[in-house]
């Protein structure tokens, strides 16, 4: 469908085509990943890519960087207070983990580069429905928290639940556009086969 491809292609990861990518009015498009981190954006990938031999802690400090407000800056006390288990699990190493606990220190690893924009992909793929809501739920939090976030998702019910604006993609192509609360069932129905 092209998701994994766009944000990556927001991030600089990969390389655009054609078109043009802007983030708070200027061009980004084709610049270095660090370029784009460095102004903002945050990208928590598909597939809960944490370093497995770091504590958790660890994973969090390494990526963290000042915010520009110090005092809504998100810090590692603030990202245990989003995420208690990541608290008492600091000294675990990665790899031992739970899958739900990985994708929180994800989330939690972004967070802590105290991105204007938090690209997001897939966070909820294979993870069990009690730790999806609790990710929702964090997810809602953050949006109340005025962090922007950038959701690639493919599960709809799912992404429906807590986006504000909707993009459907059909083979790389924007094929809708709106607020979702304007989404209709035929909407869905026609792109999403649900």
């Amino acid at each position: 469908m092209g998701k994994t491809t766009t944000l990556k292609t927001i991030m600089g990861m990969v390389r655009p085509h054609s078109g043009s990518i802007k983030f708070n009015g200027s061009e980004i498009g084709g610049l270095a990943s660090y370029r784009i981190s460095r102004l903002g954006v945050a990208y928590i990938p598909q597939g809960r890519h944490i370093f497995p031999n770091l504590t958790a802690r660890e994973n969090l400090l390494i990526a963290a960087r000042r915010g520009n407000s110090p005092a809504a800056a998100w810090t590692i006390p603030r990202v245990y207070g989003l995420f208690p288990v990541l608290k008492a699990r600091e000294s675990f190493r990665g790899k031992s983990l739970s899958g739900g606990e990985q994708q929180m220190l994800c989330i939690a690893r972004g967070l802590m580069q105290n991105p204007r924009l938090l690209l997001m992909d897939e966070i909820f793929e294979g993870l069990a429905p009690i730790v999806i809501d609790g990710l929702l739920e964090v997810v809602q939090q953050l949006k109340k928290s005025g962090v922007a976030i950038l959701l690639a998702e493919q599960n709809v019910k799912l992404a429906m639940q807590v986006s504000s604006r909707c993009y459907i993609l059909e083979k790389g192509q924007v094929v809708h556009s709106g607020n979702t609360s304007d989404v209709s069932q035929e909407t869905i129905r026609k792109y999403l086969g649900t």
